[in-house]
């Protein structure tokens, strides 16, 4: 029979199961596969597995659960194995890898930040203090200037942005790299100048927070800092 497998735990976890149900329609009830010191919370898989609300609900709520309750290893959403027998060959296969693991994010939480700045102020910002690219405006304003004018303005616009974006999210890990053990960077995009996901001591949780909020009280007006968490450490297993 397919499991589908939520997370991996010590001996030690409460393993507090009760009311919680698995992914799929049938809301299958969690168990756990032993193997040595190690656990792994499973559920009877579904025969298909896709990213519907209630799946990705119910996967969050049982990783969630486990989290308050102790240090847990979470999984990915989707992560089925074939069997129990494969399910204590991965335990026994990489048992130290895991407790080394679980000793490592013991007592510590994901923290997730978030920054962003609206677009307008950005470019608003920019043609207030460069003089080359007010310029350039004031000569394309209602279709004047050249094509090469217009297409220097974009250029200019572009790396300028970019340029203070780079400089935004430096200001913002400088302030919070001092209240982590670990960071892990995303690529910037055009929606977030940063994302970021922070290893914090739990009990330093308030003093992150607090740097993230200092440091967004320092930025500029139109940027801003979104935190989330405390998080299972989703992306540090």
């Amino acid at each position: 029979m397919a499991l589908y497998v939520y997370a991996i735990t010590g001996a030690s976890h409460p393993l507090r199961l009760d009311g919680l149900t698995g992914v799929g329609d049938g809301r299958t009830p969690l168990r756990p596969v032993r193997e040595g010191e190690l656990r792994a919370v499973v559920s009877e898989a579904p025969e298909e597995i896709g990213l519907t609300r209630p799946d990705l609900e119910a996967h969050q709520a049982v990783q969630e659960r486990l989290w308050d309750d102790g240090t847990t290893l979470p999984l990915g959403f989707g992560f089925v194995a074939q069997d129990e027998d494969a399910v204590r060959a991965v335990l026994a296969e990489s048992a130290e890898q895991f407790a080394a693991r679980l000793d490592e994010l013991a007592g510590r939480a994901e923290f997730s930040v978030k920054g962003i700045q609206e677009e307008e102020a950005a470019l608003r910002e920019v043609v207030d203090e460069v003089e080359e690219v007010r310029r350039l405006n004031e000569v394309t304003r209602d279709g004047g200037g050249t094509y090469d004018d217009r297409l220097e303005l974009g250029r200019l616009l572009l790396d300028e942005v970019q340029a203070r974006q780079v400089g935004l999210a430096e200001a913002v890990l400088a302030a919070l790299r001092p209240h982590a053990q670990a960071e892990r960077l995303s690529e910037p995009s055009q929606e977030y100048f940063l994302s970021a996901s922070f290893l914090v001591d739990r009990e330093r949780a308030e003093d992150f927070v607090r740097a993230a909020e200092e440091a967004a009280g320092d930025l500029s007006d139109g940027v801003e800092i979104r935190v989330r968490g405390p998080l299972p450490p989703y992306s540090f297993v």
